[in-house]
């Protein structure tokens, strides 16, 4: 009787919560969850976790994706006090190897594995099989990644994208960009495509529009605008999916991904149909000269629950 292999472990990591799964001769397990605040180092988290699947032997490898920036094998979350690399956690847990990376860069992997039942098409024609595919999502700030066909396995380019500077694509949002400016200096992109940046949005929305409305936190903002039941919230809203739009077409030509643009992050998914109905699609393609060239590109908000614990799995596999 052959013996089983030992497993894998795959981790997603963010400034809140960290999920954590064990993969079995390919097979990936139940996903359990964390608070980070619970454990004082990744690797004690991976403890308590293992303790729980002691039945499936001493894991074989590690593949952490990380919400922070990762340099040489290691990480340090911006939002934690949790900081890790490569070769303490392999000697800590007895691996062969652990792999980290930054959070996007797992989701970029998982791209050429997601399949229909895990994304939500918002328009566009079908994909160019050797074109590269961009991934970028508002959450707790603004990730963009990109996959690139290569032989054998493919190459994931990481980006700071989400730093750029936001551009206007009319008055309106040039004078909400300016409101904005005029608090923070430098207006990037992820200034007001984020969680907080949704927030900054509503504020700017309720000055320049002149709109008396109160203060509300980004969950209310979407809760509210969704229900149609404030008119800044809902102003807020069409207005963060034509500035999403505008960014992901900038991206499409940035980075030639005619393999299609998916959306993902901690905002987005949970509202797919206010984005298929606002003027998201049309804000990529508004381009001039290259508007047939992005009526071609796909885009699809990523549906699948845990996008990132797919591309670490993939990205073991190519790398090992």
């Amino acid at each position: 009787m052959t013996k089983a292999a030992r497993p894998d472990i795959l981790a997603d990591i963010g400034g809140t919560n960290a999920r954590f799964v064990l993969r079995c001769d390919g097979d990936i397990g139940a996903v359990r969850r964390c608070a980070v605040a619970d454990f004082p180092t990744p690797a004690d988290a991976i403890r308590a976790f293992l303790a729980d699947h002691a039945d499936a032997g001493p894991p074989r490898r590690a593949a952490i994706a990380f919400a922070g920036p990762v340099s040489e094998g290691r990480a340090r979350l911006t939002n934690s006090r949790w900081e890790v690399s490569e070769d303490a956690l392999a000697s800590e847990l007895g691996l062969d190897r652990a792999m980290i990376m930054n959070d996007f860069a797992a989701l970029a992997w998982a791209l050429p594995v997601l399949g229909p039942d895990a994304r939500v098409p918002i328009g566009g024609g079908d994909r160019a099989p050797d074109a590269p595919m961009a991934v970028l999502g508002p959450g707790t700030g603004l990730g963009v990644a990109a996959f690139v066909p290569a032989v054998p396995h493919g190459i994931v380019v990481a980006t700071e994208g989400g730093h750029a500077t936001m551009p206007a694509a009319d008055d309106r949002e040039a004078a909400l960009l300016r409101w904005v400016r005029a608090r923070h200096g430098h207006v990037s992109a992820e200034r007001v495509l984020c969680g907080s940046g949704l927030e900054e949005l509503y504020q700017a929305v309720v000055a320049v529009d002149g709109i008396a409305a109160p203060s509300r936190r980004a969950p209310e903002i979407t809760e509210r605008a969704l229900a149609g039941d404030c008119s800044a919230s809902l102003a807020t809203l069409k207005t963060f999916c034509a500035m999403l739009g505008g960014f992901a077409g900038n991206v499409a030509l940035t980075l030639g991904a005619r393999g299609g643009v998916f959306i993902a992050g901690g905002i987005v998914p949970r509202f797919p149909a206010f984005v298929a109905a606002s003027s998201f699609r049309e804000r990529f393609e508004a381009k001039g000269r290259f508007r047939v060239w992005l009526a071609a590109v796909p885009t699809a908000i990523v549906s699948h629950p845990d996008p990132a614990l797919l591309g670490l799995a993939a990205a073991l596999d190519a790398t090992s």
